[in-house]
């Protein structure tokens, strides 16, 4: 049932996403020829007056059609409701409009979160809790013997303080510290002791010691005590998201060698859903936000295949006056396709493979 629930979770953030498209194209009385949610053979199928509606095999992904990319349309290329013939700004909206009605659906999910689950507050503890030891050879972590548990209290002369922002403290501290001995006081249980250790350079040309770092508190909720503290606590979550999300990718284009492990496809994705599932049916809202935020940020990539990569080819006419040939731009939308799938492909094989190894 987790399982299911993961992937209900994604398949919604589809129908959300192409919602967006289906509903910005309509509103401007612009012609819609197929909303399809997955790829495949057609399971159910509906003929509307305009729109043919449809489900299909696989449910993870999804179109809008348009008569314009369709041959077999009988309605005359000089429709001024085709989306071709319109402004570039009413078809920048449509191309725009999934990943605006994603990043809503994050935010009311936040929300949603809230007001039936609860809102999460942190009892905070001094210093920062190392929830895990990452699985390298020989990582600095590991030759001092650091364990999943431990608490650090300071870091030299450097006391971390009882909040949040502990965390950025010590991981700028550790980061700015490449091939230097840094003494870390640590707390195991009820024993406190000092140990030295010395962040290795990764990829990045930053140091690293080879742990996650998590806040090291009591994690509770409460019910909010108004409808504005729902809204107020959901909209700090989702800049919160949305920042860390925009971070990671940024991460990921300017180091990508080292973050490249860290990208993962739909298996992946299910997998940790369904975990999330299983532990608290509640984690679903966080999971659904957190998806929902990426899949907008990946699409607005100007990127080939992507809807960033069509806002890309509308800022071109924009500023020239004209768009570029219908050949090149179908040669490089099809290019990246064929990447983006080949991607995804690896992903789904990797993603899988890994599961198979860990069961």
């Amino acid at each position: 049932m987790s399982v299911l629930a993961a992937i209900a979770v994604l398949a919604l953030l589809i129908v959300v996403h192409e919602l967006g498209h289906f509903g910005a194209a309509r509103l401007q009385g612009i012609r819609v020829s197929k909303f399809s949610i997955g790829f495949g053979p057609v399971l159910a199928k509906y003929d509307g007056k305009e729109t043919e509606y449809a489900i299909r095999a696989f449910p993870l992904g999804g179109y809008v059609g348009f008569p314009d990319d369709d041959p077999e349309s009988d309605i005359p290329l000089d429709d001024p409701d085709l989306l071709r013939n319109r402004p570039v700004l009413d078809r920048a909206i449509v191309i725009s409009a999934g990943v605006i009605a994603n990043l809503i659906f994050a935010y009311f999910l936040l929300v949603g979160q809230s007001l039936s689950v609860g809102i999460q507050d942190v009892n905070f503890q001094p210093g920062v809790l190392i929830p895990e030891i990452l699985e390298e050879v020989e990582s600095p972590a590991q030759r001092a013997g650091l364990q999943s548990g431990d608490v650090i209290l300071k870091i030299e002369n450097l006391t971390l303080p009882t909040s949040e922002e502990a965390i950025s403290i010590l991981r700028d501290r550790i980061q700015d510290s490449p091939n230097q001995s840094l003494e870390f006081t640590i707390q195991r249980n009820e024993e406190t002791f000092n140990i030295p250790i010395t962040p290795e350079v990764g990829d990045n040309g930053k140091g690293k010691i080879g742990v996650m770092l998590s806040p090291n508190g009591e994690f509770s909720r409460r019910k909010p005590d108004n409808i504005i503290e729902a809204f107020t606590f959901g909209a700090k979550q989702f800049q919160r998201y949305t920042t860390l999300t925009v971070q990671g990718f940024g991460q990921l284009i300017t180091n990508f060698q080292e973050n490249a492990n860290q990208v993962a496809g739909p298996v992946a994705i299910v997998a940790v859903g369904a975990q999330l599932a299983k532990s608290d049916l509640g984690n679903l809202f966080q999971f659904g936000a957190l998806i929902s935020i990426n899949l907008a940020v990946i699409n607005i990539l100007p990127l080939p295949a992507l809807d960033g990569g069509q806002l890309a080819f509308l800022l071109v006419e924009g500023i020239s006056g004209k768009p570029l040939p219908n050949k090149l731009q179908e040669g490089i939308m099809q290019t990246g396709l064929v990447l983006l799938l080949g991607l995804g492909i690896f992903l789904i094989l990797r993603d899988t493979l890994n599961l198979a190894f860990l069961n």
